[in-house]
């Protein structure tokens, strides 16, 4: 039997569970981070985190690497010693599809001309390039943001705007333009990774990056769709009320009153804002409620399925089958 593929609403949030055929991906991108001396921990690992999660939805999609400026170990703005993989040299830059300049509150603004050098090498090589918390500077230094809108840590604004007058500055978290990727803070850095992930995949992926990343929430407790998902506000009445009946689904006439709309008219609405129908988004998401509770629960597979609004254990199998290729009894349990 073919595996059912989740709508759009719900691909994201169910992506690590789901076995993609393997060799769609394309080839590996490849990321190298420079490491400055009392760089932002936390902007960096922002970043690489998501790259490192969206490698766990789906394998091989990136490659990382850290660089120094001179072979010897970099002190992180928290303090902690770390010894990037190599030194960053010229040679290595055409292997590269991405270079992170990562700068920090103490990150000292000054650049030599073999760091410029570097940079606009790798630029005329095609790399892009990104900077983290003070790191656009590095990259307005070596005349590298004439043009284009950036993002930089409110201290450093000023200065960046004084060694590049032709670059707009901006009071933005994280700015893309074209091939420069610019982030202010830890927030805007994990905001820039992922808007870039999007840019090369899709949306479904960076979903499903940012239910795992959201680790206090989703692991424990779930997530409501109705505030995950950007639609109408009828629609979002509509969403609470399934997500609030899921042990005795109500019927589409039933949401239809509530929400104040006819039949046809919500199934509209769920076509046009979420690419799916109301019988579709409310099965999956009673499934996606399932596995949920089958992992972090102890409750037995009966109490799940009577929870989820599942007429019989054959039903539930059979549902829960279609979707993620095994039975409900084989469901991992992560509960200790």
């Amino acid at each position: 039997m073919e595996r059912r593929q989740f709508s759009g609403a719900m691909q994201g949030k169910n992506l690590r569970y789901l076995k993609e055929p393997s060799g769609e991906t394309g080839p590996r991108v490849r990321v190298g981070f420079v490491l400055l001396e009392h760089f932002s921990l936390p902007a960096f690992t922002q970043a690489l985190d998501a790259l490192i999660t969206a490698n766990l939805l789906r394998p091989g999609l990136f490659s990382t690497q850290t660089f120094g400026l001179t072979a010897g170990e970099v002190i992180s703005d928290l303090g902690l010693v770390i010894r990037p993989d190599q030194r960053l040299e010229a040679a290595g830059l055409n292997e590269l599809e991405l270079l992170v300049v990562c700068g920090g509150y103490r990150t000292a603004l000054k650049s030599d001309e073999a760091f410029n050098h570097l940079l606009k090498t790798a630029a005329q090589q095609g790399v892009g390039l990104a900077g983290l918390w003070n790191g656009a500077w590095f990259l307005g230094r070596a005349g590298l943001l004439e043009g284009y809108r950036c993002a930089i840590h409110p201290e450093h604004r000023a200065a960046l705007a004084e060694v590049s007058k032709a670059a707009q500055v901006t009071s933005e978290p994280f700015v893309i333009d074209r091939d420069r990727l610019t982030a202010s803070s830890p927030s805007g850095a994990i905001q820039m990774a992922l808007a870039w992930i999007k840019s090369l995949h899709d949306k479904a992926l960076v979903e499903g990056v940012e239910d795992i990343l959201a680790f206090e929430e989703s692991r424990y407790r779930r997530i409501k769709p109705a505030e995950k998902v950007s639609v109408s506000a009828p629609l979002r009445e509509v969403l609470k009320l399934m997500d609030a009946n899921l042990e005795e689904p109500l019927e589409l006439e039933q949401l239809a009153v509530y929400a104040g709309r006819s039949r046809r008219q919500l199934e509209r609405l769920f076509k046009e804002q979420l690419g799916t129908t109301p019988q579709r988004y409310y099965m999956e998401l009673r499934i996606t409620e399932a596995r949920r509770l089958l992992q972090h629960t102890e409750l037995s597979q009966v109490d799940v399925l009577v929870a989820c609004g599942f007429v019989s254990p054959s039903h539930f199998s059979k549902c829960y089958s279609a979707y993620f290729g095994y039975r409900p009894s084989r469901e991992k349990r992560l509960v200790k």
